[in-house]
């Protein structure tokens, strides 16, 4: 009889509290919950479809999968209203659950935004200075807003569990002796996650800059929260550490901008008639497709024993087109003093003695050594 008043008072049927129709209640929810999910996203995909922009089609694509699981538990939650059954189980796993597919979510939204954004900066141009920055910050605040969502994420789900709530109060209580062995512990990594941010910030380095590092050409490939890739000329991988941008010396070649000054340098002879050879290092450059038009200049930078020295100065947009406009340059000027002016080649001279003063020149010797004996201290001679 009380049971009877209790089920009447409470409004609820008898079949409420079975499994069987608890576990059918919850097979119910999900389908109209994935049918809801079906007709929502197919409604947004052609609308991003239709739009000009590639960025909405991005957002779709990386929020589908994890939002249907979302709808999938917001149908449970909508049948376990209704169940008991299955309000108690569900009541058991929710706080794993939901936190975990929150943090989900919010990993694909940060993703589909920083990829957006991507799109929109283009590196491919010329002139992409910006668009390198834009993506170099990009890049490094998608990965620490990855790291703290996926730790806000675990917190949310070990918080669920009471022992281990139990075992945060007791490490509270005691929180110098933890703070200490935690501060410990983690040093590394909050040192490396800092050393991103503050290269986020002050930007020494950006996505495909070009750097010279313990000797070696390269470009940043990726940067990531605790090392940077750098891309070889050769295409070998070079890992660095994010703080040793920030600690110690290294050359950004594009760091303002990607235009570069070059030199090539020619060791000609004294004789060498610069007239000539300046004209024709004009007319190369002038007609070289790789020259930006903004440097050329030739001038006579040393005089040395044997040789002089020439420099050649020269401009490009970038360090690899300036390395293969100082090679061309350098063989075609080459090319054409030994074909047109071979006497401005370096060349040695020697001093030609003939024979009769070859043959006077012991006598000479024994002259000047008879000499120093006569005027020397004491009047001594030398045998």
């Amino acid at each position: 009889m009380i049971d009877f008043i209790e089920r009447h008072v409470t409004g609820l049927p008898d079949w409420a509290e079975s499994p069987v129709l608890a576990l059918l209640a919850a097979a119910i929810g999900m389908v109209i919950a994935l049918l809801c999910h079906a007709l929502l996203f197919r409604i947004l995909s052609r609308i991003a479809r239709a739009s000009a922009s590639e960025s909405d089609d991005i957002v779709v694509n990386r929020l589908t999968r994890p939002t249907r699981w979302a709808f999938v538990a917001f149908g449970v939650i909508f049948a376990a209203r209704e169940t008991p059954a299955l309000e108690a189980v569900w009541s058991r796993f929710s706080g794993f659950i939901m936190p975990l597919l929150t943090g989900w979510i919010a990993i694909a939204v940060l993703n589909a935004f920083v990829e957006a954004m991507i799109v929109r900066a283009d590196i491919t141009v010329e002139n992409n200075r910006n668009a390198r920055r834009r993506r170099t910050r990009l890049s490094i605040f998608a990965r620490i807003g990855t790291f703290l969502i996926v730790f806000l994420t675990i917190a949310g789900m070990l918080a669920s569990i009471p022992g281990v709530r139990e075992v945060g109060v007791t490490l509270m209580a005691s929180a110098g002796v933890a703070a200490l062995a935690v501060g410990a512990a983690a040093q590394p990594a909050l040192k490396a996650l800092i050393a991103g941010f503050q290269m986020a910030m002050t930007e020494p380095i950006s996505i495909d800059d070009v750097i010279i590092l313990d000797g070696e050409w390269g470009r940043i490939e990726d940067i990531r929260t605790t090392y940077v890739v750098v891309r070889l000329w050769d295409d070998r991988r070079l890992v660095v550490p994010s703080n040793r941008f920030l600690e110690d010396t290294f050359q950004n070649w594009t760091k303002t901008t990607s235009q570069l000054l070059g030199t090539v340098f020619l060791y000609l002879d004294h004789a060498a008639d610069m007239g000539p050879i300046r004209a024709e290092y004009t007319r190369q450059i002038t007609a070289h497709r790789l020259w930006d038009k903004r440097a050329q200049i030739l001038q006579v930078t040393d005089c040395r024993d044997d040789t002089i020295e020439v420099r050649l100065l020269m401009s490009a947009r970038d360090g690899p087109t300036l390395f293969d406009l100082r090679c061309e340059l350098r063989e075609g000027m080459m090319d054409w003093i030994r074909r047109e002016m071979p006497e401005a080649l370096a060349r040695r001279r020697q001093i030609q003695v003939a024979p009769m003063e070859l043959a006077a020149a012991p006598s000479m010797v024994e002259a000047m050594l008879g000499s120093a004996g006569t005027n020397g201290a004491g009047g001594g001679r030398i045998n």
